[in-house]
């Protein structure tokens, strides 16, 4: 178990990651709130309840349940759960902990953030993805529409406690997603967690958590870093943007139901080398290495079929673009990635163009 440190001018909290993380809310001021509740997805929590409340010290936490999927991430989702938090009496002293994924997370951080103008939220992430990413760095939001995150509030937790021990009863699919995470922190960091993950990809399993954990203590190192040097993305955090610009827009051309996020994450980054190496930024023998990663993890949904134009009027609408003006995260090097801002167009589309090509003579 390794304890590390988000720390910024507004923020402060422990990451705690591996083997027995949970047992960190036996040393957190548990007492001192007027009461504890726990956001999750029923299921997970009939699974998980007794070790997570055995391991924390948590006595009869009380349980808001939602539904599991995208489809709780949205404002009438954050009513219900305000609501039944009400019902429950919570109060301005009361602790939410969020137990479950990325949606869970993000939900409810933007809960806490707005729930009698902001309560004290526990992160407590479920899978390999939150571990390493989401559960990181104090963004919460929720959808509206086809735009993901639309409305939400940079609002850091209190705590952020990752025990691998979760992710067994985790599907395959939801565990390469977040292998797809790790390997975007890899890129951004090089040397060691690159060759590391090289090394071991195939070895990676759920329930193998004495190898898991400390690649996941080191990927979240990577996020913690970053957020830490700037917590409200006004420069240095565009940088875990990696992958996401192509990556949302296949996640919207295609209705959010054909790639999970951490497939379009993959194809993501696929493309950022693609073009860094059609715009010379990126060496072909670098770039080998990038998506020779990522290929390992698994064959990602197919791209070949979906429209390059419909692509490129979605680019704009992402939301880290400004007056429709994309900020490109593109790698130069594993270690180095470089933010552009004026990629031609064309450019932009032949490196879709080159991947869709390349996966049609498969």
């Amino acid at each position: 178990m390794q304890r590390l440190r988000a720390e910024a001018e507004k923020f402060a909290y422990e990451v705690v990651v591996g083997s027995g993380a949970w047992r960190a809310l036996r040393t957190f001021p548990l007492a001192s709130y007027s009461s504890v509740f726990v956001l999750t997805e029923r299921p997970l929590w009939n699974r998980w309840a007794n070790s997570f409340c055995r391991a924390g010290g948590l006595k009869e936490p009380r349980c808001v349940f939602v539904p599991a999927g995208e489809n709780s991430k949205s404002l009438r989702m954050v009513e219900r759960v305000a609501s039944r938090l009400l019902e429950g009496g919570a109060d301005r002293r009361s602790l939410l902990i969020a137990f479950g994924g990325g949606v869970i997370g993000d939900l409810g951080g933007f809960v806490a953030a707005t729930y009698m103008r902001g309560i004290d939220y526990i992160q407590a992430p479920t899978t390999l993805l939150a571990q390493v990413d989401s559960s990181i760095g104090g963004k919460t939001g929720v959808d509206v529409g086809a735009m993901k995150n639309l409305i939400g509030a940079f609002y850091p937790p209190k705590l952020v406690v990752s025990d691998p021990l979760v992710l067994r009863s985790l599907p395959a699919g939801a565990f390469a997603s977040g292998l797809f995470e790790m390997i975007k922190h890899a890129i951004l960091a090089g040397g060691a967690l690159f060759k590391q993950l090289d090394r071991s990809l195939e070895r990676l399993r759920p329930a193998n958590a004495k190898l898991l954990g400390p690649l996941v203590a080191d990927a979240a190192k990577v996020k913690i870093k970053v957020v830490s040097r700037d917590e409200r993305e006004a420069g240095l955090r565009r940088i875990l943007n990696l992958g996401h610009t192509y990556g949302h827009a296949l996640e919207e051309a295609t209705g959010y139901r054909r790639f999970s996020h951490g497939q379009a994450v993959g194809w993501g980054i696929l493309l950022a080398a693609r073009l860094a190496e059609r715009l010379a930024i990126l060496d072909q023998g670098e770039g080998k290495k990038i998506a020779g990663l990522v290929r390992r993890v698994g064959r990602l949904p197919a791209i070949h079929d979906l429209s390059v134009d419909r692509i490129l009027r979605l680019l704009p609408r992402d939301k880290k673009a400004v007056g429709g003006r994309i900020h490109w995260v593109l790698p130069e090097r594993l270690g180095k990635v470089r933010i552009v801002n004026d990629v031609p167009e064309a450019e932009v589309a032949a490196a879709l163009r080159d991947l869709q090509r390349a996966e049609r003579h498969e």
